[in-house]
């Protein structure tokens, strides 16, 4: 869903073999050893993308601002900008903006499902998850055009429209009513955010698996 939604490229298994995968969101997995009861090994997954943290390490280090934070609190990414030093990749403890090292080839099929609201990115540039930025100007767009506030729910990104689990939930922070605000403020015990011990402030939260949170793993 990501891929056809912001028209990333799918490089290939030679490419991956060398660490130019494209993907900007990727599913890491933890495995734990089997316990004394001998029951396991558990196998926790969770969905990793741009954390779009407040206190971002990868914004202070773009020499032209390519890399910036926008008044809603997303962490962007101005391609046209971008002179791909590739700091913001180094700098990310999370490991989730990607270089474009090659010119875009869509081969057919692929080429006719290119989402015409999505830029394609050139080769030398750094690309990232936007939470999807295009429905979200889209979005705020029409509420603007209809005179209303935005509602809660209208903005869905790709990949959690795609989730059969429903396991990812977008929504604003700053709204205590939203889906996600509520999903939050209902598991508290079980939150938590990846690297909290690098000060990035990540806006992105986790929910520990129902097992783990009940301290059995």
């Amino acid at each position: 869903a990501c891929y056809a939604e912001n028209n990333v490229q799918v490089v290939g298994k030679a490419n991956v073999d060398l660490g130019r995968i494209m993907s900007w969101i990727r599913v890491e997995r933890y495995i734990q050893p089997a316990d004394k009861a001998g029951e396991g090994p558990l196998i926790q997954i969770a969905p990793v993308l741009c954390q779009q943290c407040d206190h971002a390490p990868c914004e202070p280090v773009c020499p032209v601002f390519a890399s910036h934070h926008t008044n809603e609190g997303l962490n962007a990414q101005i391609y046209n900008r971008c002179i791909g030093t590739r700091f913001c990749e180094n700098n990310c403890p999370y490991k989730v903006r990607r270089f474009n090292w090659y010119a875009p080839e869509f081969i057919e099929p692929l080429n006719y499902q290119l989402n015409p609201d999505v830029s394609v990115r050139g080769a030398g540039v750094m690309e990232k998850c936007t939470f999807c930025i295009q429905r979200i100007t889209t979005a705020e767009i029409n509420a603007r055009t209809e005179d209303r506030k935005l509602l809660d729910g209208e903005i869905i990104p790709a990949c959690a429209q795609a989730c059969p689990s429903r396991a990812i939930t977008f929504g604003d922070f700053n709204d205590p009513n939203s889906a996600m605000m509520k999903r939050r403020n209902d598991n508290k015990g079980r939150t938590y955010t990846m690297l909290p011990e690098y000060n990035a402030l990540p806006a992105v939260t986790y929910l520990r698996d129902l097992y783990q949170a009940k301290g059995k793993a």
